[in-house]
Protein backbone atom coordinates (compact mmCIF):
# COMPACT_ATOMS: atom_id res chain seq x y z
CA UNK A 1 0.00 0.00 0.00
CA UNK A 2 2.88 2.38 0.67
CA UNK A 3 3.96 1.95 -2.97
CA UNK A 4 0.48 2.86 -4.18
CA UNK A 5 0.22 5.95 -1.97
CA UNK A 6 3.69 7.14 -2.90
CA UNK A 7 2.86 6.78 -6.58
CA UNK A 8 -0.40 8.67 -6.19
CA UNK A 9 1.19 11.50 -4.24
CA UNK A 10 4.02 11.85 -6.76
CA UNK A 11 1.54 11.96 -9.62
CA UNK A 12 -0.60 14.49 -7.78
CA UNK A 13 2.34 16.81 -7.23
CA UNK A 14 3.40 16.55 -10.86
CA UNK A 15 -0.02 17.48 -12.22
CA UNK A 16 -1.53 20.93 -12.28
CA UNK A 17 -4.72 21.34 -10.28
CA UNK A 18 -7.78 21.81 -12.46
CA UNK A 19 -11.53 21.61 -12.21
CA UNK A 20 -13.13 18.18 -12.24
CA UNK A 21 -14.51 17.23 -15.64
CA UNK A 22 -14.37 19.03 -18.95
CA UNK A 23 -16.23 19.87 -22.13
CA UNK A 24 -18.01 17.11 -23.97
CA UNK A 25 -16.57 17.85 -27.40
CA UNK A 26 -13.55 19.52 -28.92
CA UNK A 27 -11.23 19.36 -31.88
CA UNK A 28 -8.96 16.36 -32.25
CA UNK A 29 -5.64 16.74 -30.50
CA UNK A 30 -2.31 14.97 -30.81
CA UNK A 31 0.31 16.30 -28.44
CA UNK A 32 3.76 15.08 -27.53
CA UNK A 33 5.27 16.18 -24.24
CA UNK A 34 8.80 17.58 -24.35
CA UNK A 35 10.10 14.95 -21.97
CA UNK A 36 8.85 11.98 -23.97
CA UNK A 37 9.78 13.55 -27.31
CA UNK A 38 13.38 14.02 -26.26
CA UNK A 39 13.58 10.52 -24.81
CA UNK A 40 12.12 9.01 -27.95
CA UNK A 41 14.48 10.71 -30.35
CA UNK A 42 17.32 8.21 -29.91
CA UNK A 43 15.31 4.99 -29.80
CA UNK A 44 12.00 5.39 -31.61
CA UNK A 45 11.36 6.03 -35.26
CA UNK A 46 7.63 6.48 -34.67
CA UNK A 47 5.79 9.66 -33.95
CA UNK A 48 3.86 7.63 -31.38
CA UNK A 49 4.82 4.48 -29.53
CA UNK A 50 2.05 4.57 -26.94
CA UNK A 51 -1.15 6.50 -27.59
CA UNK A 52 -3.80 7.58 -25.13
CA UNK A 53 -7.24 8.28 -26.55
CA UNK A 54 -9.09 10.50 -24.10
CA UNK A 55 -12.58 9.97 -22.80
CA UNK A 56 -15.09 12.85 -22.73
CA UNK A 57 -13.15 15.89 -21.54
CA UNK A 58 -9.45 16.62 -21.65
CA UNK A 59 -6.23 15.49 -20.01
CA UNK A 60 -6.45 18.10 -17.23
CA UNK A 61 -9.70 16.76 -15.75
CA UNK A 62 -8.08 15.64 -12.48
CA UNK A 63 -9.76 12.28 -13.04
CA UNK A 64 -9.48 9.34 -15.44
CA UNK A 65 -8.01 11.23 -18.37
CA UNK A 66 -5.35 13.03 -16.41
CA UNK A 67 -4.13 10.16 -14.27
CA UNK A 68 -4.23 7.61 -17.08
CA UNK A 69 -2.26 10.00 -19.28
CA UNK A 70 0.19 10.47 -16.42
CA UNK A 71 0.71 6.70 -16.34
CA UNK A 72 1.37 6.63 -20.09
CA UNK A 73 3.84 9.52 -19.80
CA UNK A 74 5.68 7.96 -16.88
CA UNK A 75 5.98 4.62 -18.67
CA UNK A 76 7.24 6.17 -21.89
CA UNK A 77 9.67 8.47 -20.12
CA UNK A 78 11.16 5.50 -18.24
CA UNK A 79 11.52 3.45 -21.42
CA UNK A 80 12.63 6.12 -23.93
CA UNK A 81 9.40 5.88 -25.88
CA UNK A 82 7.17 8.48 -27.47
CA UNK A 83 3.75 9.22 -25.95
CA UNK A 84 0.90 11.13 -27.59
CA UNK A 85 -2.70 11.74 -26.63
CA UNK A 86 -5.57 11.91 -29.08
CA UNK A 87 -8.80 13.71 -28.28
CA UNK A 88 -12.04 12.67 -30.04
CA UNK A 89 -14.03 15.48 -31.63
CA UNK A 90 -17.27 14.29 -30.04
CA UNK A 91 -18.70 11.70 -27.68
CA UNK A 92 -19.30 8.90 -30.18
CA UNK A 93 -17.89 5.51 -31.15
CA UNK A 94 -17.00 6.84 -34.59
CA UNK A 95 -14.97 9.72 -33.12
CA UNK A 96 -13.13 7.38 -30.76
CA UNK A 97 -12.32 4.98 -33.61
CA UNK A 98 -11.11 7.87 -35.74
CA UNK A 99 -8.50 8.78 -33.13
CA UNK A 100 -7.42 5.15 -32.81
CA UNK A 101 -6.89 5.14 -36.60
CA UNK A 102 -4.78 8.29 -36.25
CA UNK A 103 -2.71 6.73 -33.49
CA UNK A 104 -2.03 3.60 -35.56
CA UNK A 105 -1.07 5.73 -38.55
CA UNK A 106 1.41 7.51 -36.28
CA UNK A 107 3.04 4.18 -35.42
CA UNK A 108 1.42 3.31 -32.09
CA UNK A 109 2.39 -0.07 -30.72
CA UNK A 110 -0.15 0.25 -27.91
CA UNK A 111 -3.32 2.29 -27.46
CA UNK A 112 -4.59 3.08 -23.98
CA UNK A 113 -8.17 4.14 -23.20
CA UNK A 114 -10.16 4.64 -20.01
CA UNK A 115 -13.89 4.36 -19.42
CA UNK A 116 -16.73 1.99 -20.30
CA UNK A 117 -17.78 4.20 -23.22
CA UNK A 118 -14.85 2.71 -25.16
CA UNK A 119 -16.37 -0.77 -25.17
CA UNK A 120 -17.75 -0.69 -28.73
CA UNK A 121 -14.69 1.07 -30.14
CA UNK A 122 -12.30 -1.46 -28.60
CA UNK A 123 -14.43 -4.35 -29.86
CA UNK A 124 -13.97 -3.08 -33.41
CA UNK A 125 -10.41 -1.77 -33.24
CA UNK A 126 -8.91 -4.92 -31.68
CA UNK A 127 -9.89 -6.90 -34.79
CA UNK A 128 -8.98 -4.16 -37.24
CA UNK A 129 -5.47 -3.83 -35.77
CA UNK A 130 -4.37 -7.27 -34.48
CA UNK A 131 -0.72 -6.17 -34.11
CA UNK A 132 -1.57 -3.24 -31.84
CA UNK A 133 -1.97 -3.84 -28.10
CA UNK A 134 -5.09 -2.27 -26.58
CA UNK A 135 -5.17 -1.47 -22.86
CA UNK A 136 -8.61 -0.45 -21.61
CA UNK A 137 -9.06 0.73 -18.02
CA UNK A 138 -12.48 0.46 -16.40
CA UNK A 139 -13.79 -1.44 -19.41
CA UNK A 140 -15.32 -4.82 -18.62
CA UNK A 141 -15.81 -7.77 -20.96
CA UNK A 142 -19.54 -7.06 -21.02
CA UNK A 143 -18.85 -3.52 -22.28
CA UNK A 144 -17.63 -5.06 -25.55
CA UNK A 145 -21.15 -6.26 -26.32
CA UNK A 146 -21.23 -9.56 -28.20
CA UNK A 147 -17.47 -9.48 -28.84
CA UNK A 148 -14.85 -11.03 -26.57
CA UNK A 149 -11.48 -9.41 -25.89
CA UNK A 150 -8.90 -10.76 -28.33
CA UNK A 151 -5.30 -11.67 -27.49
CA UNK A 152 -4.11 -8.12 -28.21
CA UNK A 153 -6.55 -6.58 -25.72
CA UNK A 154 -6.17 -6.23 -21.96
CA UNK A 155 -9.18 -5.08 -19.96
CA UNK A 156 -8.56 -3.79 -16.44
CA UNK A 157 -11.33 -3.21 -13.95
CA UNK A 158 -11.14 -2.53 -10.24
CA UNK A 159 -12.52 -3.78 -6.96
CA UNK A 160 -14.27 -0.51 -6.17
CA UNK A 161 -16.16 -2.12 -3.31
CA UNK A 162 -12.88 -2.36 -1.37
CA UNK A 163 -12.11 1.36 -1.69
CA UNK A 164 -15.75 2.21 -0.93
CA UNK A 165 -15.69 -0.01 2.15
CA UNK A 166 -12.58 1.70 3.50
CA UNK A 167 -14.13 5.14 2.95
CA UNK A 168 -17.42 4.19 4.62
CA UNK A 169 -15.71 2.55 7.57
CA UNK A 170 -13.33 5.47 8.10
CA UNK A 171 -16.12 8.06 7.89
CA UNK A 172 -18.30 6.39 10.54
CA UNK A 173 -15.37 5.52 12.78
CA UNK A 174 -14.30 9.15 12.59
CA UNK A 175 -17.65 10.24 13.98
CA UNK A 176 -19.87 11.01 10.99
CA UNK A 177 -23.38 9.66 11.51
CA UNK A 178 -25.36 11.33 8.73
CA UNK A 179 -23.89 10.22 5.42
CA UNK A 180 -24.84 10.33 1.77
CA UNK A 181 -23.92 8.43 -1.37
CA UNK A 182 -24.29 10.35 -4.63
CA UNK A 183 -23.75 8.12 -7.65
CA UNK A 184 -23.80 9.17 -11.28
CA UNK A 185 -25.17 6.46 -13.53
CA UNK A 186 -25.90 3.09 -11.93
CA UNK A 187 -23.12 1.28 -13.79
CA UNK A 188 -21.22 -1.60 -12.12
CA UNK A 189 -18.23 0.46 -10.97
CA UNK A 190 -20.42 3.11 -9.33
CA UNK A 191 -22.69 0.50 -7.75
CA UNK A 192 -19.71 -1.36 -6.29
CA UNK A 193 -18.35 1.86 -4.80
CA UNK A 194 -21.71 2.56 -3.20
CA UNK A 195 -22.36 -0.93 -1.90
CA UNK A 196 -18.85 -1.10 -0.46
CA UNK A 197 -19.43 2.27 1.22
CA UNK A 198 -22.63 0.99 2.82
CA UNK A 199 -20.93 -2.20 4.05
CA UNK A 200 -17.98 -0.31 5.53
CA UNK A 201 -20.24 2.18 7.30
CA UNK A 202 -22.31 -0.67 8.73
CA UNK A 203 -19.22 -2.51 9.98
CA UNK A 204 -17.85 0.58 11.71
CA UNK A 205 -21.20 1.41 13.31
CA UNK A 206 -21.44 -2.12 14.68
CA UNK A 207 -17.88 -1.99 16.03
CA UNK A 208 -18.27 1.32 17.87
CA UNK A 209 -21.83 0.61 19.00
CA UNK A 210 -23.46 3.42 17.02
CA UNK A 211 -27.14 2.75 16.30
CA UNK A 212 -28.00 6.12 14.79
CA UNK A 213 -25.99 6.10 11.54
CA UNK A 214 -28.01 6.93 8.42
CA UNK A 215 -27.14 7.01 4.72
CA UNK A 216 -29.10 8.76 1.98
CA UNK A 217 -28.42 6.94 -1.31
CA UNK A 218 -29.18 8.29 -4.81
CA UNK A 219 -28.10 7.88 -8.44
CA UNK A 220 -28.39 11.15 -10.39
CA UNK A 221 -28.72 9.34 -13.72
CA UNK A 222 -25.70 11.00 -15.31
CA UNK A 223 -22.16 12.19 -14.63
CA UNK A 224 -22.59 15.86 -15.46
CA UNK A 225 -22.61 18.70 -12.93
CA UNK A 226 -26.18 20.02 -12.96
CA UNK A 227 -28.47 22.30 -11.02
CA UNK A 228 -30.61 19.25 -10.22
CA UNK A 229 -27.72 17.54 -8.46
CA UNK A 230 -26.74 20.76 -6.67
CA UNK A 231 -30.31 21.27 -5.45
CA UNK A 232 -30.57 17.65 -4.31
CA UNK A 233 -27.35 17.93 -2.34
CA UNK A 234 -28.42 21.29 -0.88
CA UNK A 235 -31.45 19.47 0.45
CA UNK A 236 -29.40 16.67 1.95
CA UNK A 237 -26.92 18.98 3.66
CA UNK A 238 -29.64 21.29 4.97
CA UNK A 239 -31.41 18.25 6.42
CA UNK A 240 -28.31 17.34 8.42
CA UNK A 241 -26.18 15.19 6.11
CA UNK A 242 -22.57 15.70 7.18
CA UNK A 243 -20.54 14.02 4.45
CA UNK A 244 -21.42 12.75 0.96
CA UNK A 245 -19.46 10.22 -1.09
CA UNK A 246 -19.70 11.86 -4.53
CA UNK A 247 -19.11 9.11 -7.05
CA UNK A 248 -19.40 10.04 -10.69
CA UNK A 249 -16.88 12.39 -12.26
CA UNK A 250 -18.09 16.00 -12.72
CA UNK A 251 -21.04 15.50 -10.36
CA UNK A 252 -18.42 16.16 -7.69
CA UNK A 253 -18.58 19.84 -8.68
CA UNK A 254 -22.27 20.02 -7.79
CA UNK A 255 -21.73 18.19 -4.53
CA UNK A 256 -18.82 20.42 -3.56
CA UNK A 257 -20.85 23.57 -4.30
CA UNK A 258 -23.63 22.34 -2.04
CA UNK A 259 -21.17 21.28 0.65
CA UNK A 260 -19.54 24.71 0.65
CA UNK A 261 -22.90 26.47 0.84
CA UNK A 262 -24.03 24.37 3.78
CA UNK A 263 -20.83 23.71 5.72
CA UNK A 264 -20.76 20.05 4.66
CA UNK A 265 -18.02 17.61 3.70
CA UNK A 266 -17.38 15.35 0.74
CA UNK A 267 -15.56 12.10 -0.05
CA UNK A 268 -13.82 12.12 -3.42
CA UNK A 269 -13.59 9.29 -5.93
CA UNK A 270 -11.12 7.58 -8.27
CA UNK A 271 -8.21 9.93 -7.49
CA UNK A 272 -7.09 12.01 -4.51
CA UNK A 273 -9.37 15.06 -4.80
CA UNK A 274 -8.14 16.85 -1.69
CA UNK A 275 -6.20 19.31 -3.84
CA UNK A 276 -9.32 20.23 -5.81
CA UNK A 277 -11.89 20.71 -3.10
CA UNK A 278 -11.46 21.96 0.45
CA UNK A 279 -14.57 19.99 1.44
CA UNK A 280 -12.91 16.61 0.77
CA UNK A 281 -12.08 14.57 3.88
CA UNK A 282 -10.72 11.55 1.96
CA UNK A 283 -11.02 9.88 -1.44
CA UNK A 284 -11.77 6.32 -2.55
CA UNK A 285 -9.06 5.80 -5.17
CA UNK A 286 -8.01 3.55 -8.00
CA UNK A 287 -4.36 3.21 -8.98
CA UNK A 288 -4.93 4.36 -12.56
CA UNK A 289 -1.41 5.49 -13.40
CA UNK A 290 0.16 2.54 -11.65
CA UNK A 291 -1.99 -0.04 -13.41
CA UNK A 292 -1.13 1.54 -16.79
CA UNK A 293 2.55 1.20 -15.99
CA UNK A 294 2.20 -2.40 -14.81
CA UNK A 295 0.26 -3.57 -17.88
CA UNK A 296 2.40 -1.73 -20.44
CA UNK A 297 5.57 -3.02 -18.80
CA UNK A 298 4.14 -6.52 -19.13
CA UNK A 299 3.58 -5.97 -22.86
CA UNK A 300 6.99 -4.36 -23.45
CA UNK A 301 8.81 -7.17 -21.68
CA UNK A 302 6.93 -9.70 -23.78
CA UNK A 303 7.91 -8.25 -27.16
CA UNK A 304 5.05 -5.75 -27.26
CA UNK A 305 2.45 -8.42 -26.61
CA UNK A 306 0.51 -8.87 -23.39
CA UNK A 307 1.43 -11.99 -21.45
CA UNK A 308 -1.21 -14.42 -20.20
CA UNK A 309 -1.58 -12.22 -17.12
CA UNK A 310 -3.52 -9.65 -19.19
CA UNK A 311 -3.97 -11.01 -22.71
CA UNK A 312 -7.52 -11.46 -23.98
CA UNK A 313 -9.33 -11.07 -20.68
CA UNK A 314 -10.63 -8.78 -17.98
CA UNK A 315 -8.26 -8.50 -15.01
CA UNK A 316 -9.75 -7.09 -11.84
CA UNK A 317 -7.29 -5.22 -9.61
CA UNK A 318 -7.76 -4.38 -5.96
CA UNK A 319 -5.99 -4.21 -2.61
CA UNK A 320 -3.88 -7.28 -3.31
CA UNK A 321 -2.33 -5.45 -6.27
CA UNK A 322 -2.04 -2.11 -4.43
CA UNK A 323 -4.54 -0.60 -6.85
CA UNK A 324 -7.31 0.70 -4.59
CA UNK A 325 -7.20 2.61 -1.32
CA UNK A 326 -7.46 5.88 0.60
CA UNK A 327 -4.81 8.65 0.56
CA UNK A 328 -4.14 8.62 4.28
CA UNK A 329 -1.44 11.31 4.11
CA UNK A 330 -3.97 13.87 2.85
CA UNK A 331 -7.11 12.55 4.56
CA UNK A 332 -8.62 14.78 7.25
CA UNK A 333 -9.42 12.14 9.85
CA UNK A 334 -9.34 12.90 13.56
CA UNK A 335 -9.90 9.39 14.96
CA UNK A 336 -9.28 6.85 12.21
CA UNK A 337 -5.54 6.18 12.25
CA UNK A 338 -2.92 4.99 9.80
CA UNK A 339 -2.38 1.90 11.96
CA UNK A 340 -6.08 1.00 11.77
CA UNK A 341 -6.06 1.56 8.04
CA UNK A 342 -2.99 -0.62 7.49
CA UNK A 343 -4.48 -3.41 9.58
CA UNK A 344 -7.80 -3.31 7.70
CA UNK A 345 -6.03 -3.14 4.36
CA UNK A 346 -3.98 -6.22 5.23
CA UNK A 347 -7.18 -8.04 6.17
CA UNK A 348 -8.65 -7.28 2.76
CA UNK A 349 -5.49 -8.48 1.04
CA UNK A 350 -5.31 -11.78 2.92
CA UNK A 351 -9.03 -12.40 2.59
CA UNK A 352 -9.96 -12.37 6.27
CA UNK A 353 -12.13 -9.33 5.55
CA UNK A 354 -14.60 -10.29 2.84
CA UNK A 355 -16.53 -7.55 1.05
CA UNK A 356 -19.58 -8.26 -1.08
CA UNK A 357 -18.74 -7.25 -4.66
CA UNK A 358 -22.30 -7.34 -6.03
CA UNK A 359 -23.32 -4.74 -8.58
CA UNK A 360 -27.00 -5.47 -9.11
CA UNK A 361 -28.80 -2.18 -8.52
CA UNK A 362 -31.90 -4.08 -7.40
CA UNK A 363 -30.15 -6.27 -4.79
CA UNK A 364 -29.02 -4.10 -1.90
CA UNK A 365 -26.22 -5.12 0.52
CA UNK A 366 -27.36 -6.52 3.85
CA UNK A 367 -26.88 -4.20 6.83
CA UNK A 368 -27.39 -4.89 10.53
CA UNK A 369 -26.76 -1.60 12.29
CA UNK A 370 -27.29 1.40 10.00
CA UNK A 371 -30.30 2.72 8.09
CA UNK A 372 -30.04 3.28 4.32
CA UNK A 373 -32.59 5.43 2.47
CA UNK A 374 -32.47 4.45 -1.19
CA UNK A 375 -33.98 7.36 -3.12
CA UNK A 376 -35.27 7.44 -6.67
Amino acid sequence: MKKFLAFVMAASMALSLAACGGSSASTATSTTTEATSEAAASTSGSKTDVAFVTDVGNIDDQSFNQYTWQGVQDFCSANSLNANYYRPTEDSDAARLEQMDNAVNDGAKSIVVAGYLFGNAIAEAQEKYPDVQFLALDVSASDLGDKAPTANTALITYKEEQAGYLAGYAAVYDGYKELGFLGGMAVPAVIRYGYGFVQGADAAAKEIGATDVNIKYWYSGGFAATDEVKNKMDGWYSEGTEVVFACGGPVCQSCDAAAQANGGKMIGVDVDQSGQFDTVVTSAMKGLAESVNEALTDALNNGWKFSETYSGKETKLGAAENCVGLPMSTSKFTKFTQEQYDSMYASIVDGTLAIDDSYDADVKPAVTTITVDYQS
